[in-house]
């Protein structure tokens, strides 16, 4: 019978030395394509936001060692070996004591019922972990300490059959433990033996504090079995990227279907708020939204890894998400449900990962002016444009308002894909994307109406072009910079060949390449800029195209291999990594970074099988 009141024994802040935040890279990332929890190596949860990815936290360790967790592990010391299940997001953790051997798999439970493309439409809302006897006997603990809205709430802990409910505010907690449980300080804990051939199955499930079915009368719910079965359906729908480095697009491609909220196709750029840039740092932001920046080039990766199904939704979500657009400020990025206000605060109760503060919730870059996003739209319906049978009066009249922009607004300063806080300059890459959208709206034009004037949009798309090759280019740099008037190097100019702006092989682009290369690559990755303290493993990835499309293919391939390196032993990528071996840094998983080794990659195999005569199969065609 489960106890659940006050007991004897300690618990302040600090008084467990386990309860540290392990390195970034420590971490394993489930998915329910609604919400994400992230697992370190020592089987503790330290993120879970439910129900959707920009909820409130529940478990909140990642940001604050109060802020909630769900610990399952051996007592005694152990050594840990990982992986991924198959090709799903269900993870196994085989933790080796000197009495034996257990394995741990766990999961966000999908949908018994789905399959394939219905993977993540509808989710239960539970964190599923299954103890395994492997060899001898182990000694394990379990400590449940949910921490509700960001850990401002310790919540009430009471006894069900089989279980503990926690609630708390807004939300409540009712975990099913086949082992009985005490409850002292806010947590529900046991120490328990599992031998071999024997099975512990544990399960927290998320409901809103009314509304719902009381605790402990909800029927059984999914099982790991189940959930990796529904991601093995979807994998077998998705045969996608054979050529090379084919396990880690794959993996990646399971990452960005794990960052989609199913219900509505957006793709959020992390799981994570908050994860600092620099250790110690302010630079600290919140990327559990959706930005239209990613929208292109997430298109293509999905294209090429998975199946026209998945960037069709996607750009479905946009559409819904921006409406009608009349004289207001374009926005740039959107909730998941396609929410506008993101508005921006910070949670000072929270230390902040490694001390990193402040927390920030909300994303002030929404009220932000950045004109390249015009042309990442615009792009992104270019590639679609074979999957998309016609295009109603209102998408029609949306790519003619961002055309219309483009051309009139390309020659004002911005705050750039960078998302400058301080000050708008000239940045080229938006020159470049203005560009792009009208370009790709002269294509699309017999298709958009009354309201297109290719004719006007090229007259614009030539001024744009003649005032890159005349102003972005430094004498002094000897390449193209990232601002008009600038001698300051930075690596967005990389996507000039991306996006067909330039051919890699034109000789100032060519010198651009390499001077990225020579003044801003180091210890395996391209840093943004010269002062730049991190390497961004997307301007790494941009590289490696640029230096294919060139025809470096072997330069192209050690710029990849380098920056697929960072990533960590499951294949999972954060934004940025500390040069020459580093730990990782930002927000993760990180869906640039994963969109960024896709392209690469595929980019890389193309130009391999352009260049080896034995080759007698036709390439994907790129969108």
């Amino acid at each position: 019978m489960n106890g659940c009141g006050p007991g004897p024994g300690g618990g302040g802040r600090g008084s467990d030395p386990r309860r540290r935040q392990p390195p970034i890279a420590d971490y394993g990332f489930l998915s329910d394509c609604h919400s994400a929890a992230l697992v370190d190596r020592r089987g503790s949860i330290d993120w879970w936001c439910v129900p959707r990815f920009d909820s409130p936290s529940v478990f909140g360790r990642l940001l604050d060692p109060e802020a909630g967790h769900w610990v399952v592990r051996p007592v005694e010391e152990f050594d840990v070996e990982r992986e991924y299940v198959e090709e799903s997001l269900v993870l196994r953790t085989v933790f080796r004591t000197a009495r034996g051997e257990v394995a741990l798999t766990d999961a966000a439970a999908l949908d018994p019922g789905a399959r394939g493309h219905d993977l993540g439409l509808r989710s239960p809302h539970t964190l599923l972990r299954r103890v395994e006897g492997v060899r001898g006997t182990v000694t394990l603990e379990i400590d449940f300490a949910p921490r509700m809205e960001y850990g401002r709430t310790e919540p009430l802990l009471r006894p069900v059959a089989d279980g503990v409910v926690a609630r708390g505010g807004p939300a409540q907690l009712t975990l099913t433990s086949p082992v009985p449980l005490r409850c002292e300080h806010g947590s529900a804990r046991a120490h328990f033996v599992v031998g071999a051939g024997e099975v512990r199955e544990f399960q927290a499930r998320f409901q809103a504090s009314f509304g719902g079915p009381p605790p402990g009368e909800a029927e059984p719910g999914p099982t790991v079995e189940d959930t990796r079965q529904t991601w093995r359906s979807w994998a077998q729908l998705h045969p996608g990227y054979q050529g090379r480095f084919a396990p880690e697009v794959r993996r990646s491609a399971l990452v960005l279907q794990g960052l989609t909220f199913q219900p509505s196709g957006a793709i959020v750029a992390a799981a994570t708020t908050s994860l600092p840039e620099r250790m110690g740092g302010d630079l600290n932001f919140d990327y559990r939204y959706a930005w239209l920046r990613d929208l292109s080039l997430t298109i293509r990766s999905l294209w090429i890894a998975a199946c026209p199904h998945e960037p069709a939704r996607l750009f479905d979500w946009f559409v819904n998400a921006a409406g009608r657009i009349g004289d207001e400020l374009f926005q740039i990025m959107y909730g998941v449900a396609g929410e506008r206000d993101l508005d921006e605060h910070t949670l000072d109760h929270l230390s902040g990962y490694h001390d990193s503060h402040p927390v920030r919730v909300g994303n002030q870059a929404w009220t932000q002016v950045q004109l390249d996003v015009f042309g990442e739209v615009l792009d992104a319906v270019h590639q679609l444009r074979d999957e998309i049978e016609g295009l109603d009066e209102g998408l029609r009249e949306l790519l003619v308002v961002l055309a219309d922009r483009a051309a009139a607004g390309w020659a004002e300063p911005d705050a750039g894909m960078w998302e400058a806080r301080d000050e708008q300059r000239q940045y080229v890459s938006s020159k470049v994307l203005c560009w792009v959208a009208l370009d790709r709206a002269i294509s699309l034009a017999d298709r958009l109406g009354a309201g297109a004037d290719p004719d006007r949009w090229a007259l614009a798309r030539d001024e744009i072009r003649a005032a890159v090759l005349e102003q972005a280019w430094s004498a002094g740099a000897g390449a193209y910079t990232g601002a008009f008037a600038s001698d300051d190097l930075d690596a967005s100019v990389l996507v000039l060949p991306l996006v067909g702006f330039l051919p890699a092989d034109d000789e100032r682009m060519r010198a651009t390449i390499d001077a990225i290369e020579r003044e801003l690559g180091t210890g395996g990755l391209v840093r943004r800029w010269p002062s730049d303290e991190s390497g961004f493993l997307i301007c790494t990835f941009w590289l490696a195209e640029c230096l294919a499309l060139a025809g470096d293919l072997d330069r192209a391939e050690a710029w990849f291999t380098s920056a697929a390196a960072y990533a960590n032993d499951l294949g999972l990528m954060s934004e940025e990594a500390v040069p020459g071996g580093g730990p990782l840094l930002g927000n993760f998983p990180q869906a640039f970074s994963h969109v960024g080794l896709i392209n690469a990659a595929w980019r890389i195999d193309e130009a391999g099988q352009r260049n080896d005569p034995s080759v007698d199969q036709n390439p994907k065609e790129h969108p």
